[in-house]
């Protein structure tokens, strides 16, 4: 299956935020802990150049902690600061501000050796769609700034938003690339929620999401749906999970489309605990 989304907006965000660059002094990268390479668009590295980055591992409540912190050390690495934060509840903002210096270090201090005043950070956010931007802003806000909600596609201008003294924030739509070039992108994508489902097939989101499970998380899919053992094919695990959450068809039979639904449900809902897709 081809997953592809790109609407109009977003063409247009990718313009927009090549304009805004100049007034830029680091990029806030938002990426879901859950998948944060398949969350990165590969195109933002071409974007935004050589701009200081901040890469933020945002719903790090509902990723596998371990992973999470591999992913950390992964990113470090490779010279980019990164950090895990959870802009629903809070966790992990207050180090953004301070980690932002940190990066922006020489050049706050040759703006000071100029006799510059101190002014507040600017930041541009950028990430895909449905990882968090609005949640994050109106977070660091106090205040509900940006429009937020659990489908993809909501922010669809960019707005300046200034964060107490210290910090202005520059949001933007959401922006995915055109096509996936791997296949197993665009699904883990679609299985944590940032593509529209209204374009997918939730069946052959489920039979990923369950070959996943399968192989990295069994303890989690059995305890959810009460199996005694995890069928090898994928048509009896479909089945038993169908049987023992009630989704048939008349006549008996297992109604496919409903236990897609289910599953996908309970695992963006965390009901199979926290999940991370990939590993560095």
């Amino acid at each position: 299956m081809t997953i592809q989304w790109f609407p109009g907006h977003m063409a247009k965000a990718r313009r927009q935020v090549t304009e805004k660059l100049k007034l830029i002094d680091i990029v806030f990268e938002l990426v879901d802990a859950r998948i944060p390479l398949s969350s990165r668009n590969p195109m933002i590295d071409e974007i935004i150049g050589q701009k200081p980055r901040l890469v933020l591992l945002n719903k790090a409540d509902m990723a596998d902690p371990k992973k999470t912190d591999e992913w950390i050390r992964y990113f470090q690495s490779n010279g980019t600061h990164a950090l895990a934060i959870n802009s629903q509840s809070g966790t992990g903002l207050k180090d953004i501000v301070n980690t932002s210096k940190t990066i922006l270090k020489d050049k706050l201090e040759r703006m000071a050796s100029k006799g510059l005043k101190p002014r507040a950070i600017r930041a541009l956010i950028i990430g895909i769609p449905n990882v968090g931007k609005s949640t994050l802003i109106n977070r660091l806000a106090k205040r509900n700034i940006a429009k937020t909600g659990d489908r993809p596609g909501i922010t669809t201008a960019q707005q300046w938003v200034k964060v107490g003294n210290e910090l202005e924030l520059l949001d933007t739509p959401g922006i995915l690339w055109p096509k996936f070039e791997d296949e197993q992108v665009g699904y883990k994508l679609a299985t944590t929620g940032a593509i529209k489902d209204a374009i997918l097939n939730l069946q052959d989101i489920a039979v990923f999401a369950l070959d996943f499970l399968k192989e990295k998380y069994p303890d989690q899919l059995k305890d959810r749906y009460a199996l005694e053992e995890i069928p090898d094919e994928i048509v009896p695990l479909f089945d038993e999970i169908g049987k023992k959450r009630g989704c048939f068809m008349s006549g008996g039979h297992i109604d496919y489309d409903k236990t897609s639904e289910l599953i996908i449900r309970d695992i963006r809902s965390e009901k199979l605990g926290r999940l991370t897709f990939e590993r560095p």
